[in-house]
C-alpha cells in the first residue's frame, strides 16, 4: 500500500473541511431561524463543536504543557473568537446573499489577509514574499467573487 505524504494528507483534509464550511452556513442559517439570532445559532454551533472536541481530546489522551500554555502570546487565545465571528456572520449572510456569494467573498477576504500574513511571517507562519503570481491569483478570486455575485 503506498504511503501518503503529510502535504497530500493536509491538502485532502482541508479540501474536505472546505466542503463542511459550505454546508455550515445554511445549516446555521436554519438554526438561526429557530433560535432567534445568528449569535444564538453560533453559540449552539460552538457548544456542539466543543462537545465533539472534548470527546476527541479524551480519546487522544494528550495533555497540554502548562508552562508552554502560560507562555503563549495574547493573540494565541483569540482563534476561537475569529471562528465565532465567522460562524455568526455566515449564519446571517447565507440566507441573504446565498452560500456561493458568502463563500467567494469570504475566500477573497481570507486570501487578501493571508498574503499579508505570509509576507510578514505573522503569527509564526513561514514567511513567503508577495509575488506577481500570488497577486494575480487573488485578483482572479476577487473577480470570481464579483462574477458569482452578479450572475
Amino acid at each position: 500500500m503506498p504511503t501518503i505524504s503529510a502535504t497530500t494528507l493536509a491538502m485532502a483534509l482541508i479540501l474536505g473541511a472546505g466542503t463542511l464550511i459550505a454546508i455550515q452556513g445554511p445549516i446555521n442559517a436554519t438554526l438561526m431561524r429557530a433560535v432567534g439570532s445568528s449569535v444564538n445559532a453560533a453559540l449552539i454551533s460552538f457548544l456542539v463543536g466543543t462537545l465533539a472536541l472534548i470527546v476527541v481530546a479524551m480519546w487522544q489522551r494528550t495533555a497540554a504543557d502548562g508552562a508552554l500554555v502560560r507562555a503563549l502570546p495574547w493573540w494565541a487565545w483569540v482563534g476561537g473568537l475569529c471562528g465565532a465571528v465567522f460562524v455568526a456572520v455566515a449564519a446571517y449572510a447565507a440566507p441573504r446573499i446565498g452560500v456561493a456569494n458568502m463563500l467567494t467573498l469570504s475566500v477573497a477576504g481570507q486570501l487578501i489577509t493571508a498574503i499579508v500574513l505570509d509576507h510578514r511571517g505573522a503569527f509564526g507562519v513561514p514567511q513567503q514574499s508577495v509575488s506577481g503570481g500570488r497577486i494575480v491569483g487573488i485578483l482572479l478570486v476577487v473577480v470570481g467573487a464579483v462574477l458569482v455575485r452578479r450572475h
